[in-house]
């Protein structure tokens, strides 16, 4: 199995309280024709217990990048990463990854691609009809378990990707792009019901996107990077929860992060 195919639901280790310090994290990559590439420049993150944090800023900019050093598929070339004091890597974190595409096996049923990652994370079987049934039932696919994902509309799949990731009960969420792919309405549920689940779950989100109005709906701060790798601000949204998409305090915070974007963004 593909370290891709693991990470695609499996959390892992023990995890453990407080916040996720990422301290001067550097990436370079090794490009023919390009030599040694600067992909994240001393980045500073800290991801705190419960908190919905966006990694905001334009393609290409190294947000996925910086989500796969935290996840353990991209290795970090210098920077540290702790907790509660201590050095930690990625395998002692308990991490859930979804993807931008569901990445979900077709010739399994809805219910053994669950199973799949469930296995995967060493959850014992006797255990895999609950959590299937729960976290389906979570996204609203509590019927679709015998159905195969080529049968399913593009945010069915991503249900499924939710749920998978969910019923292998990570501490923190990993979520790259997840909503990109989908129609706008299908988007705007989808960001919803994820909030939902959020807030009772009491899960721990990294959500990467470079939809600002995304991020001033979904976050309770936001890292925003520059496309030359660099983090160049921390914001607090600080509209209260719950939220509407037709909240004046959402656009108006959306607004003032455009206006912020222009300013600092390297073009």
């Amino acid at each position: 199995m593909s370290q891709t195919d693991a990470h695609a639901g499996a959390g892992r280790g023990d995890g453990g309280t407080g916040t996720l310090e990422l301290r001067d994290i550097v990436k370079y990559y090794e490009k023919p024709g390009q030599g040694r590439v600067l992909v994240l420049d001393e980045i500073d993150l800290d991801v705190e217990d419960g908190a919905f944090v966006s990694l905001l800023g334009p393609s290409g900019c190294g947000k996925t990048t910086l989500m796969n050093v935290i996840s353990g598929l991209v290795e970090r070339t210098a920077g540290t990463m702790r907790r509660n004091g201590e050095d930690v890597t990625p395998d002692d974190l308990s991490l859930g990854y979804i993807f931008q595409e569901p990445r979900l096996l077709n010739w399994k049923t809805v219910a053994e691609n669950i199973e799949f990652a469930l296995e995967a994370r060493d959850v014992p079987e006797a255990e895999w009809d609950e959590r299937v049934e729960r976290y389906l039932g979570m996204v609203g696919l509590g019927d679709e378990g015998d159905n195969y994902p080529t049968r399913l509309s593009g945010g069915m799949k991503q249900r499924v990707a939710i749920a998978r990731a969910l019923a292998t009960e990570p501490e923190i969420l990993l979520m790259d792009e997840p909503f990109s792919s989908l129609d706008e309405i299908t988007a705007r549920d989808l960001r919803q019901e994820m909030l939902d689940i959020w807030k009772d779950e009491e899960k721990t989100i990294v959500f990467v996107t470079h939809d600002i109005n995304e991020a001033a709906f979904l976050s309770d701060y936001i890292y925003m990077m520059n496309t030359d790798g660099r983090m160049f601000a921390r914001r607090d949204v600080d509209i209260e929860r719950p939220r509407s998409y037709d909240d004046p305090a959402v656009a108006e915070r959306e607004a003032e992060l455009y206006r912020e974007f222009h300013e600092h963004v390297v073009e």
